[in-house]
């Protein structure tokens, strides 16, 4: 994207030099030409001072209560075998996306008792 900000920026800044040195006593001319001037410099200038974009990477750990054992998860509507990669978090809860049937659920904690 910057490349091509300064792309046009060289241009208008190219046709403003052109109208300026061949302005032979017309004054619009010299207008228009350093109106293409300035705008070729504030192109630069907010391309240079646009803020960075930066990459946030927000880490979330599941506390789990109680004694926890490893079981092979199976999906509730096809049995298929699902991995960790099967497992995402949306806005708080984690959900399961079964590969093979494309079922998506809401894991939910059985009580203890």
């Amino acid at each position: 994207m910057q490349f091509v900000v300064y792309l046009v920026a060289v241009i208008l800044a190219f046709f403003g030099g052109l109208f300026v040195v061949g302005m032979q006593g017309q004054w619009i001319r010299l207008v228009i030409g350093l109106i293409l001037l300035i705008a070729s410099g504030v192109m630069v200038y907010l391309t240079r001072v646009q803020p960075k974009k930066e990459e946030i990477t927000h880490i979330q750990k599941i506390d789990l209560s109680g004694d926890v054992q490893l079981e092979q998860m199976k999906c509730k509507s096809c049995g298929g075998t699902l991995s960790r990669d099967n497992i995402v978090v949306r806005a708080g809860a984690i959900f399961v996306e079964c590969p093979y049937c494309g079922a998506t659920y809401q894991i939910e904690e059985a009580p203890k008792w």
